[in-house]
């Protein structure tokens, strides 16, 4: 049978190292005292569309219920695990979650992530928290060094709050802003209000580097407190990423959010030797104001199919094969014992046996079973 566009198969190494980013991402999460959740893969669109979370339609796998309701397969961990947790107690929370979302705006429609979320926690903690996993994760995966890139939402929205934008051209000035046109970003923002304040939105296309760019800023901007905080927050948010060993750091003052929830630091993974971003995330605490709760909300999201394509699994055990026949099946079973932490795969007279270290044939002779090795 032909698959749906978008699907695929897949078989041995690449299901092997699928699983065992996600053994390992469990097993961290555990160790730094993660407790784990999971979501219904299927859900109600509502809870992806409407005016908090703003996901479009277009890109769910989605089909009408018996009563006339939109469901769509899962398109995103957060939005589900917000809901999930919308009622719980107001105490630190740390969630772990894997498995799939459902996209078809991406290649292909089956992704795989593994992440953590985390809820009434003071917010550096929440955020140095979010980002020592990570460091943790990656360095159990050995997947070589990571850079992180940090970000803060509120640095643009609050100088894009100055200017008098209609709905149309506030999503204009943001795709400019994310996709990094700077003569775009000073045209949007001259028309709907003054030059300077367009020259200060148009800089921030190349407030991007190391930690001097923070202090550059904190010159820039020192007269103007709201900023100057997003700012304090950030270096603080570097130095616990600098003084926990990771040199790696980047820091883009003009970085946009993707979707209406995120309300402050933003980061982002790459895997230094590709470039290939492996995990994002960041604040969401807004994601809430739908259940009319307030929560300090934070969390990242790994994308597992990158980082299983980097890994190479260790070969830790001797794979033994035996070749039996129906009659000697139960002889065969037996002998697992004598290889004790060994793989051991019993296999017919015809079967292939490329791939074992070593490859024993049970024999017939005279009536007695033998063992020999090929």
């Amino acid at each position: 049978m032909f698959l749906p566009a978008g699907s695929k198969d897949e078989m041995g190494v690449a299901v092997s190292s699928r699983f065992h980013v996600i053994e390992k991402f469990r097993k961290v999460a555990t160790l730094r005292g993660y407790n784990e959740i999971s979501t219904p893969v299927i859900e109600y669109a509502s809870t992806f569309t409407n005016e908090y979370v703003d996901m479009k339609l277009q890109n769910m796998m989605k089909w009408f219920n018996s009563e006339g309701e939109i469901e769509v397969l899962r398109p995103d961990w957060t939005t589900a695990i917000a809901r999930a947790l919308s009622n719980q107690e107001k105490y630190p929370q740390k969630w772990a979650y894997a498995g799939s979302v459902f996209k078809q705006n991406m290649p292909g429609v089956e992704h795989y992530q593994a992440g953590v979320e985390m809820i009434h926690m003071p917010e550096l903690m929440g955020e140095g928290e979010s980002l020592l996993m990570a460091q943790s994760f990656l360095k159990e995966l050995n997947v070589g060094a990571s850079v992180i890139e940090l970000g803060h939402a509120g640095i643009y929205e609050q100088l894009a709050s100055e200017l008098t934008l209609s709905r149309a051209d506030h999503e204009r000035l943001r795709i400019a802003m994310h996709d990094k046109k700077k003569d775009e970003v000073f045209q949007i923002a001259a028309a709907n209000g003054d030059k300077k304040l367009a020259n200060e939105l148009a800089s921030l296309v190349d407030a991007f580097g190391q930690m001097e760019i923070i202090t550059e800023y904190e010159k820039r901007w020192e007269n103007k407190p709201e900023l100057l905080n997003m700012l304090l927050h950030l270096k603080k948010l570097v130095l616990i990423i600098k003084e926990s060993g990771n040199e790696e750091i980047l820091v883009d003052l003009g970085r946009v959010k993707n979707l209406p929830y995120y309300s402050g630091i933003m980061f982002r993974g790459f895997l230094k030797q590709s470039s290939t971003v492996c995990f994002s995330g960041g604040r969401y605490d807004q994601l809430y104001d739908q259940f009319q709760e307030q929560v300090s909300a934070v969390g990242l999201a790994f994308e597992v199919d990158v980082l299983a394509e980097q890994i190479q699994i260790e070969k830790s055990q001797q794979k033994i094969c035996i070749i039996a026949e129906d009659d000697s099946l139960v002889f065969a079973e037996q002998l697992r014992s004598e290889f004790a932490d060994c793989i051991v795969d019993v296999q017919p007279a015809n079967a292939r046996l490329d791939g074992y270290d070593k490859v024993f044939e049970i024999t017939n002779k005279d009536g007695k079973l033998e063992v020999l090795e090929k």
